[in-house]
């Protein structure tokens, strides 16, 4: 489980909650169901609207995803790879074919199982790049989903107020119910810039982070891959894979010059 991200939540909520209660407010206060179900199902329906159904049904799957999922580990993946890449210098590409069980990765067994079958190196390439384009629109339409939701809170939570304020000048006549009614109306607005910027845009970033490694992810091990089948020395493997996690120092030097 990647704890950074529920305990971000957690934190940030704890952080506005804990710095309304120092300034004297009541925490029941911030607690309208009205005001609540105004703004998440008023933006829960908006971005059903803007996807289809599959799409929608995919959000707890996304939202687990963003919870559980670590960063990929480039540097476990470059080993792997170049251990494969030793193996199949001393003993042949068709002896690889006993050790695709023990690659976990659907994506790297794939690309492995077509070295291992002969496959010419540009079809490979072309195979690969077309499976990770296809993951990475995927990915992209969760992203969205987020980033929509995200847009649509804080306009829902105005229109809570709103609401609410009508309500209010609809009662003027009662003095006492006033600023209970104004501050209930002004919990929307709260619930929604709230839920924007605590919950739907930080999880449609870190599933736009997860989505963006695991793509360099895929072209290392596509690069990885092709140097291994074309019979590259694994040294030459590791220190091309590690460019795609190293800065290259003569770049760095480059950028400092010219800074």
């Amino acid at each position: 489980m990647e704890i950074m991200t529920p305990a971000g939540i957690l934190f940030a909520v704890i952080c506005l909650v804990g710095g309304f209660i120092l300034e004297g407010g009541e925490p029941q206060a911030l607690l309208q169901p009205t005001a609540f179900m105004i703004v998440f199902g008023g933006t829960i329906g908006a971005t059903v609207v803007a996807f289809s159904t599959s799409e929608v049904l995919s959000l707890p799957k996304l939202i687990k995803t963003a919870i559980t999922k670590k960063l990929p580990d480039f540097q476990e993946t470059i080993n792997l790879i170049v251990d494969l890449a030793e193996k199949a210098r001393r003993e042949g590409l068709l002896y690889l074919d006993s050790q695709l069980d023990t690659i976990d990765d659907p994506f790297l067994r794939k690309a492995m199982q077509l070295v291992v079958d002969g496959t010419d190196p540009e079809m490979v390439r072309s195979i690969l790049e077309t499976e990770i384009y296809s993951a990475y629109e995927r990915h992209q339409v969760g992203v969205n989903i987020f980033e929509s939701a995200g847009g649509y809170a804080p306009t829902m939570g105005i229109i809570g107020t709103v609401m609410g304020l009508v309500h209010v000048l609809a009662n003027l006549s009662d003095p006492d119910s006033l600023g209970p009614a104004i501050a209930m109306a002004f919990i929307a607005t709260l619930y929604g810039v709230g839920s924007a910027n605590i919950f739907w845009l930080p999880i449609g970033g870190k599933l736009k982070n997860l989505s963006k490694k695991e793509l360099l992810l895929r072209e290392m091990m596509i690069e990885g891959i092709l140097a291994l089948q074309a019979g590259y020395n694994p040294i030459i493997i590791r220190e091309r894979l590690n460019a795609f996690i190293k800065p290259n120092p003569n770049t760095a030097q480059t950028e400092e010059e010219e800074a």
